[in-house]
């Protein structure tokens, strides 16, 4: 058997192997294609750290989803490949998002004749973070997720390792409790 052949029969049983979720294969396969996805992590946006950040998270994506990996439709190198793209889409819709926000924030910080004066901002502010701080854990990280950095329940219940229906439940648990919190507090000054 030529060389070729025991590589490609080689890369068909780290697939197979993987897909039964084994972790040597998903070992060998790291190994094997973790510089491949970090080189396109990095082309792609052009930032080391981010590059190993996304590198990592196609490998966790790829042993929990490794039940999609099908030998017969196409290699494990492009069933990576697959997911790196969506990882780094992942990375510049973040991006694009944090453009959003801080130019938001500077567009807040200019006055306005409309704007509340900055001691109210403050005052909004602080009571927002001390009604988020009451909430709790994991409900108050769920919520500044879902609100502040726009991701959407399945994400964040990724993000947070939590089933998505106990995501859901926080999310709306949590902004629940808040309303009543800041409809109490308005209450108390009006």
């Amino acid at each position: 058997m030529s060389t070729e052949a025991e590589a490609g029969t080689d890369v068909d049983d780290v697939a197979v192997r993987l897909r039964a979720g084994s972790r040597d294969a998903l070992e060998e396969a790291w190994t094997r294609w973790s510089g491949l996805v970090h080189t396109l992590a990095v082309r792609a946006l052009g930032d080391h750290h981010d590059a190993e950040d996304v590198t990592q998270q196609v490998f966790v994506a790829a042993w929990r989803g490794r039940h999609t990996l099908d030998p017969t439709r196409g290699s494990v190198a492009g069933w990576l490949v697959g997911i790196t793209r969506h990882k780094i889409a992942d990375v510049h819709a973040q991006r694009a998002r944090h453009v959003r926000d801080a130019e938001a924030v500077a567009r807040e910080a200019l006055p306005t004749s409309h704007a509340p004066p900055p001691d109210e901002r403050l005052a909004q502010r602080l009571l927002l973070a001390d009604a988020l701080a009451r909430l709790g854990e994991p409900r108050a990280t769920a919520i500044r997720l879902a609100l502040v950095d726009e991701l959407t329940h399945e994400e964040v219940a990724r993000r947070l390792d939590l089933p998505l229906g106990t995501v859901k439940s926080h999310i709306r648990r949590g902004l629940l409790t808040l309303r009543q919190h800041l409809e109490e507090v308005t209450d108390d000054h009006a």
